[in-house]
């Protein structure tokens, strides 16, 4: 019996060429890795019969999907996230279950690659009677706002932190909260917030640009149990945690009020 070579010499080109075709497979998180099985010597039998390699077949690689990160800090709305420089890569998020709440939650927010990359969920206080747009000296409201990280300084040792840091006995203090619990320990560590204070000095400085009536001395501290008087309060070790992580070359804001207010 006679075989008709041409017939042949394509159709076995064909099958060493579907050897090439790439099976695609996704994991559970939605990666996707292909999983090659290619003939060798594939790519030249197709090229000697004109046959052409299916695009499937292109030497293997695993493809790894990266997490889609915000493009804009959620929670803001466009006249908070107005505020904030755009230099800036570090942004505490300090949110109010409330606006008359005492009671909130801190997240430090990092800028990669163009996103927002979140950090973890702190329990935090703030002031007793809740936030205000509008602060004044023996209020008891929390400042509704974006403020500047410069400064930092407490009662102990520097714990790592790339801010300046002042230490001073000064920090030391004694009483009772709102809710009866100890005061002692409380700025331990502090970070001062830029409002109503002259950046670039220790958070002990009494300068108050906008005048005594609107208050100042209103820091980032060691949480005691309770609500504070304006400021925001953390545990020890977020703390640290902070401290160690605000770096002044990305510019670190706090960004502070009741999860309205900051929608706006």
């Amino acid at each position: 019996m006679r075989l008709h070579r041409p017939y042949f010499a394509v159709t076995a080109a064909l099958a060493v060429s579907v050897l090439g075709i790439t099976a695609f497979h996704h994991t559970d998180e939605g990666d996707v890795h292909p999983a090659h099985v290619r003939a060798e010597g594939a790519e030249s039998s197709a090229s000697t019969t004109g046959a052409s390699v299916p695009p499937s077949a292109a030497p293997s690689q695993t493809v790894r999907s990266r997490p889609q990160l915000p493009s804009q800090l959620p929670g803001l709305g466009p006249k908070t996230l107005a505020h904030i420089p755009p230099g800036t890569r570090q942004v505490l998020v300090v949110t109010g279950t409330a606006k008359n709440a005492a009671s909130s939650q801190a997240v430090l927010w990092r800028r990669v690659d163009g996103g927002w990359l979140r950090g973890e969920v702190w329990a935090a206080h703030n002031g007793y009677r809740g936030w205000t747009d509008r602060h004044y000296e023996g209020d008891l409201h929390s400042p509704i706002g974006v403020f500047g990280l410069t400064d930092a300084g407490g009662r102990l040792a520097d714990p790592g932190t790339k801010l300046p840091y002042h230490r001073s006995g000064a920090f030391s203090v004694t009483g009772t909260g709102f809710e009866g619990e100890p005061l002692d320990g409380s700025f331990d560590y502090v970070v001062a917030l830029n409002y109503n204070r002259q950046p670039g000095t220790s958070p002990m400085d009494g300068t108050k640009p906008l005048g005594a009536s609107r208050g100042g001395g209103i820091w980032i501290h060691v949480d005691h149990g309770g609500p504070t008087h304006a400021c925001i309060s953390l545990s020890k070790a977020h703390m640290r945690q902070l401290l160690r992580a605000l770096d002044p070359a990305d510019h670190p804001v706090a960004v502070l009020g009741d999860a309205a207010s900051l929608a706006h």
